[in-house]
């Protein structure tokens, strides 16, 4: 749960605190737990949205660009990267492309239940993660060419 705050809010501080919200919150609603989820998808959700509440308080705006960068063929190829690495370009992401690809990626939500988390379309989370993964690439192969993994 931790890490799911961390990746979402990317801020430890900040991860710590709606951690200790959401298992403050989930033990003074367990009677509202109905079993028809596992207990730990149920605090889940509850560390997302807590963690999504407070990404609004600070108003940090969900960066949603229109554009794509481009890539070139030859550039498509694969690649492979460290864990590390990849976290770490995770982090440098726009919040709105950090959380879209958590969501998906790393929490296994899908485009519809992450539309409705968000208050976007479908359509919208379905594209903003595919520039999320676009930028993520971009981000660890600018670092893996200056040797910086």
């Amino acid at each position: 749960m931790y890490n799911l705050a961390y990746r979402m809010l990317n801020n430890r501080e900040d991860a710590e605190d709606m951690l200790q919200e959401a298992f403050a919150e989930c033990f003074r609603n367990i009677e509202s737990f109905r079993f028809e989820s596992t207990f730990g998808a149920w605090l889940k959700k509850i560390v997302v949205n807590k963690c999504i509440n407070q990404l609004k308080k600070k108003k940090t705006d969900l960066t949603l660009c229109d554009t794509l960068p481009t890539v070139a063929a030859d550039e498509e190829e694969e690649t492979s990267y460290d864990t590390k690495g990849i976290f770490r370009g995770i982090e440098m992401l726009p919040d709105g492309y950090r959380i879209i690809l958590t969501l998906y990626l790393l929490e296994g939500y899908d485009h519809s239940e992450i539309s409705q988390i968000l208050g976007i379309s479908e359509s919208t989370s379905k594209s903003q993660y595919s520039r999320a993964k676009e930028k993520l690439k971009n981000i660890i192969s600018k670092k893996d060419s200056y040797g910086q993994s």
